[in-house]
């Protein structure tokens, strides 16, 4: 989401859609640190609307992301659809809270299926085999790639509703390995 890529001859370019000379987002937040690896994703992500911070002041970039929080990233992504008529499918999304929207569309578009047939769980901590499932998803795209799995000490952690979206992040660099292990069943920071 922050960055646009172009691979040609062996060759990647990276083309960053942060334009230059102006007001840096973080500023505004007391807890982001402009010096730490997450400062220009989270000032894109600022900046287009696509996150919030947990107060005025405050990003909580270490703070656990939640199930809610991606769906509603990637909701935003899409250009929050409207969901009129939608149904809600989840007993544990009340109708006004302020990610119901996000999760009514991303279960109509097949992005999440939830935790079980009836609930989603939006405030639980999100884990990395969770994201690549949902972010997969949200791709609509095939893995045609080896992620090379196998080289993770940890792959038999994956779950095995995971295992193909894993495959496919890997290969595509969407989630690296940590210490040489994927940590699939591990939460993520609001700024990973």
């Amino acid at each position: 989401l922050y960055a646009l890529y172009s691979w040609q001859d062996g060759e990647t370019t990276r083309y960053t859609t942060q334009p230059q000379n102006k007001v840096c987002p973080s500023e505004a937040f007391s807890d982001l640190d402009v010096t730490q690896w997450y400062h220009e994703p989270v000032d894109y992500m600022l900046e287009t609307g696509m996150m919030n911070g947990m107060s005025a002041t405050t990003f909580e970039p270490n703070g656990t992301l939640t199930r809610a929080q991606l769906v509603t990233v990637l909701y935003r992504h899409a250009g929050s659809p409207d969901v009129t008529g939608l149904p809600n499918p989840f007993a544990d999304v009340a109708p006004q809270s302020w990610y119901a929207k996000a999760v009514i569309w991303a279960a109509a578009n097949g992005v999440v299926k939830g935790t079980s047939a009836a609930t989603f769980a939006p405030e639980d901590a999100i884990t990395r085999e969770q994201i690549a499932a949902i972010l997969c998803r949200y791709a609509h795209e095939e893995n045609t790639e080896d992620g090379k799995l196998t080289s993770f000490p940890d792959a038999k952690d994956i779950s095995g509703y995971a295992l193909e979206a894993m495959n496919w992040a890997v290969a595509r660099g969407l989630i690296n390995g940590s210490d040489g292990k994927l940590l699939p069943q591990d939460t993520a920071t609001r700024a990973q």
